[in-house]
């Protein structure tokens, strides 16, 4: 098949990685073209997938900025024109080649709205919560001479959704646990890995490692300033505590195979959580809050410890247990549930499907 993906256009697609979801756009891209399909990766300037044709779309990630995503702010997404413009030049691009199927990863409601015009068969994956603005973009694309497929990366997501939009199929974002290195020797201290944001409980991340008596290594990037200058960098100053930028996940990956325990205590309702599926392929047990989709990725008791959110003293007791449960059986979950393999099966399956119906709706046009 040919395929084009469109990336998120608000950062580049390059190691260090921004996201999970800009890190699997990259995954999925070498896995499928690995398969021998012809893939086209939409990009910002700036991003390069290896092994992959990743077209600049010309568009400079620092113009989008105010469309980052807010958990905690009302409405979640932010359109803006540079936006519009962003996915109008982005898809006129996409329409100068002929493609099987186009798979928009972007979160925005334009990439919605823009792909309405496309003539191939188009699937868009849904990486966030629900939110309003993106809900009017996929009824309205609903209504189009063409409705799009729509996938969610959580069963947990999906239930979420479907209480608005319908969803065709969940596609775990999952990860290359052939590329990740594990240890089956429990290592030293706890490692918190993401975006130094409120809702992914970075502070809480801290404090949860200071309550247990271990050392803690943070690595991300400031992604909200004022949090980061506010909630991290005071709390960075306390003994045993670490925090580094953010680093490409080849490194990011050993330092979580030399690690204790990996903890992911998030505020918000995460989609999937990918830093805690890394974590268990490097064979590291996860202590997290129970929330959103991290119930499918982490296997409670097994892989580590799913606590009440908000309960630090409960992750703190946590961590401590953690250390006594199996890395083979960590690692062995990753292959098994959360490897990359089944999740390129996954999305061959719906590419066909959708590509066989939009062939039956020309047929019959």
């Amino acid at each position: 098949m040919k395929i084009a993906l469109m990336a998120p256009l608000v950062t580049a697609i390059r190691e260090p990685q921004r996201g999970g979801s800009q890190a699997f756009v990259a995954d999925l891209a070498r896995g499928l073209a690995g398969r021998g399909h012809e893939v086209h990766v939409y990009a910002a300037s700036g991003s390069t997938i290896p092994g992959v044709t990743v077209i600049d779309t010309g568009i400079d990630p620092q113009a989008l900025t105010g469309t980052l995503y807010r958990a905690f702010e009302t409405g979640g997404a932010t359109v803006t024109p540079a936006a519009e413009g962003a996915f109008g030049t982005a898809y006129a691009q996409v329409q100068q080649i002929r493609y099987d199927v186009i798979h928009n990863h972007a979160f925005d409601a334009p990439a919605v709205r823009h792909a309405t015009a496309l003539s191939a068969p188009v699937l868009h994956t849904l990486h966030l919560p629900p939110d309003d603005v993106v809900v009017a973009a996929l009824r309205l694309a609903a209504r189009s001479g063409r409705p799009p497929a729509i996938a969610t990366v959580s069963a947990f997501q999906a239930k979420a959704w479907r209480e608005m939009v319908p969803v065709d199929e969940v596609l775990l974002p999952t990860v290359p646990t052939g590329e990740i290195p594990w240890s089956p020797a429990a290592g030293n201290g706890a490692v918190f890995a993401g975006r130094l944001s409120p809702e992914k409980g970075v502070a809480e991340a801290i404090d949860i490692a200071g309550a247990a008596g271990v050392p803690i290594d943070v690595y991300g990037d400031a992604y909200d300033a004022s949090y980061a200058r506010e909630a991290i960098m005071p709390r960075a100053a306390r003994p045993g505590v670490s925090v580094h930028p953010a680093v490409p996940r080849a490194s990011l990956w050993e330092v979580m195979a030399n690690a204790a325990v990996v903890l992911y205590p998030v505020l918000w309702d995460e989609p999937f959580g990918m830093a805690a599926a890394e974590a268990q392929a490097c064979g590291t047990p996860v202590v997290a809050f129970r929330r959103g989709g991290l119930a499918e990725v982490i296997a409670d008791g097994v892989t580590g410890f799913l606590v009440p959110p908000g309960d630090t003293q409960g992750a703190a007791a946590a961590v401590a247990q953690a250390t006594a449960l199996s890395r083979t059986a960590c690692r062995h979950h990753a292959e098994t549930t959360l490897d990359l393999q089944q999740s390129l099966d996954a999305h061959e399956r719906l590419y066909r499907r959708i590509l066989a119906a939009g062939l039956r709706e020309a047929a019959g046009a």
